[in-house]
């Protein structure tokens, strides 16, 4: 094989790849901008981090949404996610649900999945808090760059659920936008390679 045809391959696998990013960085995008909420058993809140002294103004911005879904009728009760950060004396689920409490949220419509580090682990563990209280549908919420993933995810656990961001994200200028977009962009794609293998 002579040099020219080596070449060409490799512009031709270059531009390949640059249209597939291209591609993907749109459809997490557009994704971002997809409402589904309706009625549902759950609304399941993706943990973006907590103190003891509190939830991260991230995560507080995606459990407002989750409580604005409750409190309007969409669903029975939450599922808020997340394991103990380092230095923390509890998971960041439980600074969540009291944090969901103290908004007025009974306990008992609170229901904690606090062994997670990362997305798909909050996902999972939340089928299977559906799974053992009979909850059949959920309504996910993070934000909105985060949606695309995190719905892929929970469609391959066979998880009945529908994209609500929060309209009130933290990343909303560009400077916070486009790193979050490529951070989305290398796990979104990184997953899909993973899902190959499994």
């Amino acid at each position: 094989m002579n040099k020219k045809v080596i070449l060409k391959i490799l512009i031709f696998v270059i531009l390949g790849l640059f249209i597939y990013l291209l591609f993907t960085t749109t459809s997490i995008l557009m994704y971002s901008n997809i409402d589904e909420k309706r009625n549902a058993d759950v609304a399941i809140v993706l943990g973006a981090g907590a103190t003891d002294e509190g939830v991260s103004l991230v995560y507080r911005e995606r459990l407002d949404h989750g409580i604005w879904l409750y409190e309007h009728g969409y669903v029975k009760a939450l599922i808020v996610t997340g394991g103990t950060g380092e230095g923390n004396s509890q998971s960041d689920a439980a600074i969540a649900r009291g944090y969901a409490m103290e908004q007025g949220v009974p306990k008992e419509d609170i229901y904690v999945e606090e062994k997670s580090t990362i997305t798909q682990e909050n996902i999972r563990n939340a089928k299977q808090i559906m799974e053992s209280n009979s909850f059949q549908t959920a309504i996910l919420v993070s934000d909105p760059l985060h949606m695309k993933r995190a719905m892929l995810m929970a469609e391959d656990y066979g998880m009945e659920a529908y994209s609500s961001p929060t309209p009130t994200s933290m990343y909303r200028s560009l400077t916070t936008k486009i790193p979050f977009l490529c951070r989305e962009e290398f796990f979104y794609v990184g997953y899909r390679i993973y899902r190959l293998f499994t």
